[in-house]
């Protein structure tokens, strides 16, 4: 029997759905139920085939399990060794380097030494920064957020310096970013599931929590718009290697700046994304974590960032080719 798991925390409607709809499709040899784990040994048996991952981000346990669990042969949803890696603005060289359209960004030392520094240890920091170059670059408005994420906390739009370092001075020994703020006519988030399904929607981050996702879910303003979205948010979860993310797009003049990306255990509770949305994501990855549990592998190409980076392959017979033709 194959056994699919979700590992949660605070969420009340998504969990239990993914394993109501999964055992609901009775597929032959495939169960589903919530992850039950307590010490672990570093020989644990695999348990389970795949779990789907949603609170590791704020448990250490739950985090270290999941490698382990991934070392002896579980498919786990998202990959927790990148995903222990990643940060936003890593996220943000990559798609600028792929084409996707980004706003200026820019990554800041910690406004005060982190726990166990001195001056000493920022040695090779240029002091003071060149400021005037900075916010050249950026541009105001410009937002100032933390680097690897968290949720829309220490988030601050700005508008002039002296705002910029009202924010900066509270931020203590964070890590953050000030990316331009685009002034957008329309603002979709989109989910992503297993690299091949994505369901756009429009999203208000203005509205209180509970109303951001638009009721009615309008779609993009023309064909072409809603095309690039799509292509946009496959091809970064395709070369970061989530099988389940949130891309952002904010769209400016028709552009759709993808500015929000990191987001591998995305809000699906129905209270906020309404039940059409819900709806979605529960049948999408029902059918990604069956898919992998028959197949005993992810669809993903594992590290594909790093083979992007790599550049594209060469083989033999082109290279001998060009070095024939040199």
């Amino acid at each position: 029997m194959k056994k699919i798991g979700i590992l949660f925390g605070m969420e009340n409607t998504f969990p239990p759905a993914v394993v109501e709809k999964i055992n609901s499709m009775k597929v032959d040899g495939i169960t589903a139920e919530f992850v039950k784990i307590g010490g672990i040994r570093m020989d644990e048996p695999m348990k389970y085939d795949v779990i789907i991952d949603r609170i590791s981000q704020d448990i250490q346990f739950y985090r270290a399990y999941l490698k382990n669990a991934a070392l002896h042969g579980t498919i786990v949803v998202n990959n927790p060794f990148w995903w222990t890696a990643d940060d936003k603005f890593f996220n943000y060289s990559l798609a600028h380097k792929m084409g996707v359209a980004i706003p200026p960004t820019v990554i800041l030392p910690h406004n005060k030494h982190p726990e166990g520094t001195t001056e000493q240890s920022m040695r090779n920091l240029i002091f003071p920064l060149n400021w005037q170059e900075i916010f050249e670059y950026v541009g105001f408005p410009a937002f100032l957020k933390p680097y690897s994420g968290g949720g829309w906390k220490h988030v601050y739009k700005v508008h002039t310096p002296e705002e910029f370092f009202h924010h900066y001075n509270q931020t203590g020994d964070l890590c953050m970013t000030l990316q331009h703020g685009v002034e957008f006519d329309e603002y979709y988030r989109c989910y992503v599931v297993g690299q091949e399904k994505v369901h756009i929607m429009k999203y208000d981050p203005k509205a209180p929590h509970h109303e951001r996702y638009v009721k009615g879910n309008p779609p993009p303003s023309s064909a072409a718009l809603h095309s690039r979205i799509e292509r946009d948010a496959l091809a970064l979860c395709r070369a970061l290697g989530y099988d389940l993310n949130t891309v952002e797009f904010a769209v400016e003049k028709g552009v759709p700046y993808a500015i929000d990306f990191l987001n591998p255990a995305p809000d699906a509770e129905i209270t906020s994304v309404g039940q059409e949305n819900f709806d979605w994501i529960v049948n999408a990855v029902a059918e990604m974590a069956i898919k992998m549990a028959q197949s005993g592998v992810s669809p993903v190409k594992e590290l594909r960032w790093a083979g992007f980076l790599a550049g594209p392959e060469v083989s033999p017979k082109s290279a001998a080719q060009k070095k024939s033709k040199a």
